[in-house]
């Protein structure tokens, strides 16, 4: 199927729930599924790629330990950036927000450093647009705070003002609009080996009371959904979830890969962080019987957990919050990397000395499962506990060069190596 002919595809599929969604109107979405023009400015805003900040920023990084042989460098100043999507076709990087944005970022030159910086499809109203993945033929999805939308061929489209658009998930309906809360609302997705879009949902509490438990556990808002990527037969794939910002498949064995972030006030060492591992659907994954790893939390101390809970495959520090994470699929990196998981600490908060603010890595067994974790870059916590940076998303450049985003500064790096 040409790229038209799969545009006009999706623009279909999805119109009918488009109808459905009364707020659409106020941001031009409907217009954008009519091809039609909104009249918004082509004054596009752009973000500035040199200056004191930048320049302070390439100091800062001097300070990052890295393996040998490898070193990272400022490949964009990006406000806000969280979640980041590559495109399939140009590589062109799309950088969602937990405010009101997305990012297009593109090097035009190929030189591994962005030129260009500028506000992606400016006509769209957004709200917590965190959440932005590709489907492998150049489908771009973004998972806001309470809608999901598509862009077909953003790569291609992303210049003006104007993009082709389409509703997946309604403004509303992606999560029950009463339980809506600013508390654990980014979102993050995948399209997975199927062709099914997956999506994190976090429970708005530290821990549920136990008849928000139940609501949550049944429409997916404590643990991993998935869709056809019209928005059709949603399921919830992954149960007992309590706030993951970073999921992946294991394109080995087709597995999904996701962290989770542990509860909040029960000590300055537990529970550990998670990464784990789903083999199937209908799994859970223990919360809110457990806090992270295996330790019970307070309000559910006495409750019957449900059977054959599946326990994470790397308990990581306390606190240190992982979110993004990915599979390591390039060459550029020795082979003890390759097949291999990077995932970002964004540092913690909730804790009497900081921790985090580093990239992680894991490899695996042949068996495909966890093997050894190790930090792989870090240096953004200082030793008088300042934050110089907080990575939260990872991903690859065509070249197989590593890509981490960073709000607290407003960046995105790269890191790449040099064969000797």
């Amino acid at each position: 199927m040409n790229i038209t002919m799969r545009i006009s595809a999706v623009l279909v599929g999805v119109a009918c729930s488009a109808m459905a969604g009364a707020a659409t109107a106020q941001d031009n979405v409907e217009k954008l599924m009519n091809m039609s023009t909104t009249g918004a400015s082509l004054d596009i805003e752009s973000v500035p790629q040199t200056g004191p900040n930048a320049d302070t920023i390439k100091r800062n990084l001097e300070k990052i330990t890295l393996p040998p042989g490898f070193k990272i460098s400022l490949y964009a100043i990006v406000p806000d950036a969280r979640h980041m999507a590559v495109g399939p076709s140009t590589g062109v990087v799309f950088a969602g927000t937990r405010k009101t944005k997305i990012w297009s970022v593109t090097d035009r030159t190929k030189s591994r450093v962005a030129d260009d910086v500028k506000l992606f499809a400016p006509s769209v109203t957004m709200k917590v647009p965190n959440g932005v993945c590709f489907s492998r033929d150049g489908m771009l999805y973004a998972v806001e705070h309470n809608r999901v939308l598509v862009y077909p061929a953003a790569e291609f489209f992303y210049e003006g003002p104007d993009v082709a658009a389409g509703i997946v998930v309604p403004q509303g309906e992606l999560v029950p609009v009463e339980e809506e809360s600013f508390n654990h609302g980014a979102r993050a997705c995948r399209v997975g080996p199927d062709n099914k879009l997956y999506i994190t949902l976090g429970n708005p509490f530290n821990v549920p009371t136990p008849e928000k438990a139940e609501l949550y556990s049944k429409n997916g808002m404590m643990g991993i959904i998935r869709m056809d990527q019209n928005g059709e037969n949603r399921e919830v794939y992954a149960h007992g979830v309590r706030n993951s910002v970073g999921l992946d498949f294991n394109p080995k064995d087709k597995t999904l890969w996701f962290t989770d972030n542990q509860v909040d006030g029960m000590g300055d060492d537990i529970p550990p962080g998670e990464l784990n591992r789903a083999t199937e659907m209908g799994q859970h994954f223990g919360f809110p019987y457990y806090g992270g790893g295996k330790v019970k939390t307070v309000e559910f101390k006495d409750a019957a957990v449900p059977a054959d809970v599946v326990f994470p495959q790397v308990e990581m520090d306390a606190h240190a919050a992982d979110l993004g994470m990915m599979f390591y699929n390039g060459k550029m990196f020795p082979e003890q990397y390759q097949g291999g998981i990077f995932s970002a600490q964004h540092g913690s908060w909730n804790r009497t000395t900081p921790i985090g603010a580093r990239v992680m890595f894991t490899s695996l067994n042949e068996d495909g499962t966890a093997a050894k974790t190790e930090v792989f870059a870090e240096g953004w916590l200082t030793p008088d506990n300042e934050y110089l940076g907080r990575p939260v998303d990872v991903a690859m450049l065509p070249d197989g060069s590593l890509l981490v985003s960073d709000d607290y500064v407003g960046a995105i790096y790269r890191i790449s190596y040099e064969r000797k």
